[in-house]
């Protein structure tokens, strides 16, 4: 077992505020064996729960436009220093909900390790930065690479994950099996997701991955209406990701 665990969000802007990064840090405690450290990197950590150590997210010179369409401030994760930190860190994103043991994903593999959205597809490899593992310090030409042409990174790739999957050299995947897209695997197909609403994740899935519309907390607010993106239906709370928000919001 890796010693020198640590968990790392990022908040940034006012998608995402402090209630996010709450449940996923006491959603982490309860499937992750301690000793561990939980990091949040953000411009404001007003409201977060006690337990959680907060910093400034590094600057690596990303342009204004970087900070905001994509995920480009997660790769300052990668630089040379990072608060102290050591040993082997696993990054989520503050949409993941988490549903079962962790311990794994610091154990498999080595270097870096991602999700493989190709596989979801049907199609080649495509790397998916929603949550991956890294050794802290062993990546840093990613960000002196951003640093040297952060415009010419943007227009080249446009989203951080396809500069990772180019960029990064050696990357592994997670197995398939321990993630769930929401979208593409509990979601029901369309005219369907009008009756039925949507599946369970299965019991070996430890991790239910939230890319795009709809977030958790759309599935989460009571009333009528629809929770997803025409021409996709969602009608009402879904009771187990509601179940799973008022388990872990708490102080």
């Amino acid at each position: 077992m890796r010693m020198d665990k640590t968990v790392i969000c990022m908040k940034w802007g006012d998608l995402y505020d402090a209630a996010y990064v709450n449940v996923l840090y006491h959603a982490v405690r309860a499937n992750l064996a301690e000793p561990f450290t939980f990091v949040c990197l953000t411009d404001d950590p007003t409201g977060l729960s006690s337990g959680i150590s907060s910093h400034p997210i590094p600057d690596i010179g990303l342009t204004p436009r970087q900070w905001r369409g994509g995920g480009w401030p997660k790769l300052s994760v990668f630089g040379d220093t990072l608060y102290g930190l050591s040993g082997r860190a696993l990054f989520i994103d503050l949409d993941m909900m988490i549903v079962g043991d962790l311990q794994p994903f610091f154990d498999h593999g080595s270097g870096l390790v991602a999700i493989d959205e190709g596989a979801w597809k049907g199609g080649p490899p495509s790397t998916m930065s929603s949550i991956f593992a890294f050794d802290i310090g062993a990546q840093t030409y990613l960000v002196d690479r951003i640093r040297q042409d952060p415009d010419g990174m943007e227009d080249r790739y446009g989203y951080e994950q396809t500069f990772l999957h180019g960029e990064a050299g050696s990357i592994s995947y997670w197995p398939d099996e321990w993630l769930a897209s929401f979208k593409r695997h509990l979601r029901r197909p369309l005219l369907l997701d009008r009756i039925l609403p949507p599946r369970l994740p299965a019991s070996g899935v430890k991790v239910v991955v939230f890319h795009g519309l709809p977030r958790p907390r759309d599935l989460v607010r009571p009333g009528p209406g629809n929770r997803d993106r025409f021409p996709h239906y969602i009608a009402g709370p879904v009771d187990w990701v509601a179940a799973y928000w008022t388990r872990y919001l708490v102080d």
